[in-house]
Order: structure tokens, then C-alpha cells, then sequence
């Protein structure tokens, strides 16, 4: 990996690591719905301005099908999903573990779908394998023998298929139009459907007032975990293709612990020392890309 893709790779693994501290903050006075309505308004509103001076504002419009699809399936579907499964469901550290299923996902979608046959390199296959193991020391091979409800691990999973499938699609069909218009009309899209239910009940049950974190944890999550992460994702991309970048979700789920030992007052575990040198190792294997290296010392 390039140094630029390293970069990106960090930048969008923390910023898509972070929701889950914030979203735990904003369910305390919002509903799920309006934390969802609110993360794509406030992304809209930044990308937006910037996709139209781009003029890349038109041509996603015009390319509104897959756009369409890709806002259901990596925002309005998997967010609802996720939301509603960590709603007394099952624990959010299963629903870590589940959605780092995304990788393993995401190489076949490229591999298939895509039809780039590299992704499937032995080492790379190694390194989902050594940092899928780095997950589950992280969250715990306690989360096995919980009382599970078995049809919201299947909404978390049918999630994380959608997060493999939506980039896929929008590379296959819309090639041609730049991203950040693809995910400002995205979030419009999202935005149109959750207006309704949202303001129909924006608040959480007993809530009459939402304290200033909430509010502002609904900033950060607009801002920086919606416009600025999906602007990053989709350049890291680029430089390391699908299957590659989708390991950020193996680095998210790292970042959610260590900000939940710096600011929640979680303990360090003995998987968590064990499960961040695996994450940071299978990473490392899982999003080079192996066949060109042996191509150039041949």
C-alpha cells in the first residue's frame, strides 16, 4: 500500500470507527430515525455546494438508478438495521463482530461481480483470516453464548452484505461520475426517505429536551463520519481497490474499542491486547496487493 493509501486507510478507518461512540450519546435523546435523517442532512449540506462547484451535482442526478441503489443499501437499509438490531436486540459488540464480515464480502463481490481476480491472492486471504481472528479476541468469544436472537443477527449480516454490494455498484454502472456527487445525492436520497418517520418522532421515549452532547454528537456524525468518510472511502477505493478497502471495518472496530477505554471507562482486556496486533497484522497482509508485488520480482 502507498503511502497515500495508508493515509486514507487510517483517516477513514477512524472515521467510521467513531459512530458507534457518538450514536450511543444520541440515542440517550434522539430516535434512531432522526439520528439517521440528521447524519445525512448534515452531510448533504456539506457535500452538496462542493459536488455542484465540482459539477458533479447533475451528472449523479442524471445517473440516479445506481445512485439510488447505492443509498439503500450502504445508508436507509443498513442503518435501520443496525440501529433497530442494537435496540435491546443483541450487543453492539456483535454487531461489530458481524458487520467485519464486510471484507470476506466484499472479495467476492469484487471478485465476482467486479470480476478483478487479484483479491483472492493466498495472503490476502491469510490476512482476513488473521484480523477476523483480531475481532473476536477485541469484542469477546463471549458474545456466543448470548441468548441471540437469530433474526437480528441476520439484519446486522444482511447490513453488512449491503456495505460489500453499494460501492460495487456505483463503480460498475457509474464509473464515470465523481463521488462526491454519488454520495451527496445519496444522502438527498436517504434525507427523502426518513423525513416522515423522523419527524414524526424525533425524540427518544421520556426525552423533552436533548442535551448539548447530543446535538453535538449529531455534528460530528454529519460531518465527519457521513460527508468526510465517505469522500475518503471512496478515494482509498480507488488507490487500493474494493475488496482492499473494505478491511477499514476491521479498523473500526479497533477504534470503537480504544474510545471506549479513553472516554467510557472501559477496562483493557487480555483480547484486546491480543486482538489489536492481529487487526493491525491482518490488515497489513489482507490489503496489499500480493500479485503485483510477485509481478514486479519476477
Amino acid at each position: 500500500m502507498s503511502r497515500k493509501g495508508l493515509l486514507l486507510f487510517l483517516i477513514a478507518g477512524i472515521a467510521w470507527g467513531i459512530p458507534y461512540f457518538f450514536i450511543k450519546i444520541a440515542v440517550t435523546d434522539f430516535s434512531g430515525e432522526f439520528i439517521i435523517l440528521a447524519r445525512v442532512v448534515i452531510g448533504a449540506a456539506v457535500l452538496v455546494p462542493l459536488a455542484i462547484r465540482a459539477k458533479a451535482f447533475i451528472p449523479a442526478l442524471k445517473a440516479w438508478k445506481p445512485v439510488l441503489a447505492f443509498a439503500l443499501f450502504e445508508m436507509a437499509g443498513p442503518w435501520w438495521l443496525i440501529t433497530h438490531a442494537e435496540d435491546g436486540h443483541i450487543d453492539s459488540g456483535l454487531v461489530g463482530l458481524l458487520i467485519a464480515t464486510v471484507p470476506f464480502m466484499a472479495m467476492a463481490v469484487t471478485y465476482y461481480y467486479l470480476g478483478d481476480r487479484s483479491v483472492a491472492h493466498p495472503k490476502n486471504i491469510l490476512g482476513l483470516v488473521i484480523g477476523f481472528a483480531g475481532i473476536i479476541a477485541l469484542v469477546g468469544i463471549d458474545v456466543f453464548t448470548q441468548n441471540l436472537e437469530l433474526v437480528w443477527v441476520g439484519a446486522v449480516l444482511l447490513a453488512a452484505v449491503g456495505y460489500a454490494v453499494a460501492p460495487a455498484i456505483t463503480t460498475k454502472n457509474s464509473p464515470n461520475v465523481d463521488t462526491m456527487g454519488v454520495i451527496a445525492v445519496s444522502m438527498l436520497f436517504t434525507a427523502v426517505i426518513y423525513v416522515v418517520p423522523a419527524l414524526m418522532n424525533p425524540l427518544a421515549e421520556g426525552v423533552t429536551t436533548p442535551k448539548f452532547e447530543s446535538w453535538m454528537s449529531l455534528l460530528v456524525l454529519g460531518v465527519v463520519s457521513s460527508a468526510i468518510a465517505f469522500v475518503v472511502f471512496f478515494a482509498l477505493m480507488r488507490e487500493i481497490a474494493l475488496s482492499r478497502a473494505s478491511l477499514i471495518t476491521y479498523v473500526n472496530t479497533a477504534v470503537a474499542f480504544a474510545l471506549g477505554i479513553a472516554f467510557a471507562g472501559e477496562p483493557i482486556t487480555l483480547g484486546m491486547l491480543v486482538g489489536f496486533p492481529l487487526v493491525i497484522v491482518g490488515s497489513f497482509f489482507a490489503s496489499r496487493n500480493h500479485s503485483r508485488i510477485s509481478e514486479k520480482q519476477q
